[in-house]
């Protein structure tokens, strides 16, 4: 599992290029028949990918945590953005196609993933954070949660967000979780952008078609950055930082938080003159 620390906003002016990918941006975290997990300590926040195509997987505990089993004071999101596959939580199994997710709460042991066809593997995206109180694991489908349509075609931001861990949605002690998709034509994703200074969060891009890219942009408001995301990468978003980006086709993109509160309007709005 690999370490990210928290940094402070007056540093992140003088980073370079290479420094910026290095604090905030992932990559590789869907490999075949492997977890990789990314540990950051902006909120003690866990991402990575799981994809079992050929055996089945086990979600063990590792040294970083100091905890008998990865969930013993965590809880966590999973969404399948492949093919169809299964959870084991605790001798349960749990069916998910593809874009279902699952939430599991705080206090479960035995997590396994396990796809139903190697010729179509699932790819698990996980999300985990640290909880205090144990909520009961379900499932969702993207039919089944809160939608929210949002933006227009002539601001190329038109897209549908998918509410699945939420305050009215499946409940958790403080992950939020769910994605955005895009719609033909719109590349601008959480824009205007915004921030919020409760939560910190962290954007996995997928079905970024082959050869385009997603200009991730962060940073304060007047001192922006942008890092290149290609297809199943992930970026932390600091509480002080916008969050928002720019493809070169559409695309869709899970969004995970924790902090504070689960209120997902809590935002500060940042009007674009202060960009200027």
């Amino acid at each position: 599992m690999k370490i990210k620390y928290a940094v402070h906003p007056e540093d992140v002016k003088s980073y370079d290029t290479e420094r910026l990918r290095s604090e905030f941006h992932s990559s590789e975290l869907m490999v075949a028949d492997a977890i990789n997990l990314v540990y950051t300590h902006y909120d003690r926040y866990i991402y990575g990918g799981i994809i079992p195509k050929t055996k089945q997987l086990t979600l063990g505990t590792y040294d970083e945590l100091k905890a008998d089993f990865f969930l013993q004071r965590r809880e966590m999101g999973v969404l399948n953005i492949g093919g169809s596959g299964t959870v084991q939580v605790d001798g349960e199994a749990f069916q998910l196609g593809y874009l279902d997710m699952l939430y599991i709460g705080k206090g479960k042991k035995d997590i396994s993933f396990k796809s139903a066809n190697s010729d179509s593997p699932a790819k698990f995206y996980i999300n985990s954070c640290p909880a205090h109180q144990e909520y009961p694991t379900k499932k969702a489908t993207k039919v089944e949660v809160n939608q929210v349509h949002l933006g227009s075609a002539e601001l190329c931001n038109e897209r549908t967000i998918y509410q699945f861990i939420h305050e009215d949605g499946i409940q958790s002690c403080q992950l939020v979780m769910g994605f955005t998709e895009l719609k033909k034509g719109s590349i601008w994703n959480t824009f205007p952008p915004h921030t919020h200074e409760r939560r910190m969060e962290v954007y996995f891009y997928f079905e970024v078609p082959k050869d385009q890219i997603v200009v991730h942009f962060m940073g304060q408001p007047q001192q922006t950055r942008h890092i290149a995301m290609k297809n199943e990468d992930a970026v932390v978003s600091p509480p002080w930082s916008i969050h928002a980006g720019a493809g070169t086709a559409n695309y869709k993109f899970a969004w995970g938080m924790a902090g504070e509160n689960k209120a997902f309007t809590d935002m500060d709005g940042v009007p674009l003159s202060e960009f200027l």
